[in-house]
């Protein structure tokens, strides 16, 4: 199999990653997706071919493993690695620290291991607006200082960034790093979409999650911010933006063009408070969300936005989904869950 040249998607069957693999097939290319199915499931492979058309060639590999990630690299012939393999709760990696660092951290080094040893010279990297902690003023731009993280996940991407920039001094590995907002929604074939196994940690799927009856209402974690309703504020994005912003980024560094690293933030500019989003939702569908205010959570940032005028200008990408699209297919997605199979009814986080 050595001779195809494979895009490998790790954490592919992920939420973020199983909508990317989607936009890359589409676009053309062949994917490989690498996944320990940690916090995803199997079924999602079938359902990005159902939608593709051709189905996505899977390992089930623990990136952590050096030794599994060197033979999968030497079983595939792979032109280029997008990585979304990481541990993503903000909350939980305040409580499981080492967790985070082990996982994020040297499952990145052992995939950019073999792209030097293999000759793999374009990379992708899924990073995250944690990198600014509470920005000193927004909208924020890729050039506002990183900051001393919020919580060991964010630290997690900070030094992933870091790891990345100087990996790219040294050889000829060219590297993106999409600092994204908030992803939610869904594929519009509500074939796949955001269902982390457990307790969701993201605001959607509590949302759609107690508007089907599964929860019992939604906690607000605080609503003493410094914000006109007292909640967060958060840049929503819809995650088939998301994976389309990839494949830019990724035809971006096959044609080698640009510096050897460069970031870029993924938003739509616009910012919503915790609030916002659940009256969002109530007008959308008709369906009201209780919630409770409850008490800060550790880790948390009060307001983030993008300025996201670099990728428009360098790469001509942009935002097309709007709010109600978001919640139209996030709530499709939920409700599509009820007549699927028993398996992916907790599979499909990022």
């Amino acid at each position: 199999m050595g001779e195809r040249n494979y895009i490998l998607v790790t954490g592919g069957a992920g939420y973020i990653g199983s909508h990317t693999a989607v936009e890359l097939m589409a676009s053309g290319f062949d994917v490989l997706v690498a996944d320990n199915l940690s916090n995803s499931h199997e079924e999602v492979i079938g359902r990005i071919g159902e939608i593709a058309g051709r189905t996505p060639v899977f390992e089930k590999v623990d990136l952590c493993d050096k030794a599994s990630t060197d033979a999968l690299f030497d079983a595939y012939g792979i032109s280029a690695v997008i990585h979304f393999a990481a541990l993503k709760a903000v909350g939980e990696s305040v409580e499981q620290p080492l967790r985070y660092y082990r996982n994020n951290l040297l499952s990145l080094i052992n995939v950019l291991g073999a792209c030097g040893r293999t000759g793999v010279e374009s990379f992708v990297f899924s990073s995250s607006c944690t990198v600014y902690g509470q920005p000193d003023s927004l909208p924020v731009g890729e050039t506002a200082p990183v900051k001393e993280a919020e919580s060991p996940y964010g630290s997690t991407k900070k030094m992933s960034e870091e790891i990345l920039a100087d990996a790219t001094r040294q050889n000829t590995l060219r590297a993106v790093s999409l600092r994204y907002f908030n992803p939610v929604g869904a594929h519009h074939s509500a074939l796949i979409g955001e269902y982390p196994i457990g307790k969701p940690s993201n605001l959607m799927p509590v949302i759609t999650r107690v508007a089907a009856g599964k929860l019992p209402g939604l906690e607000v974690f605080g609503d003493d911010y410094p914000t006109p309703d007292g909640t967060c504020i958060r840049d929503y994005i819809h995650v088939m933006d998301v994976a389309a912003a990839h494949v830019v980024a990724l035809e971006r560094l096959l044609k080698r063009e640009g510096q050897p690293f460069e970031v870029y933030n993924l938003g739509t500019g616009k910012g919503h408070s915790v609030l916002e989003m659940v009256h969002a939702f109530r007008d959308r569908t008709g369906v009201d969300i209780a919630y409770t205010i409850g008490p800060r959570r550790p880790g948390d940032i009060e307001q983030v936005w993008a300025d996201v005028g670099k990728i428009r200008k360098v790469m001509g990408w942009k935002a097309q989904y709007g709010l109600g699209e978001m919640i139209d297919t996030a709530w499709q997605w939920e409700q599509a869950l009820e007549t699927l199979e028993p398996g992916i009814s907790r599979g499909g986080g990022e």
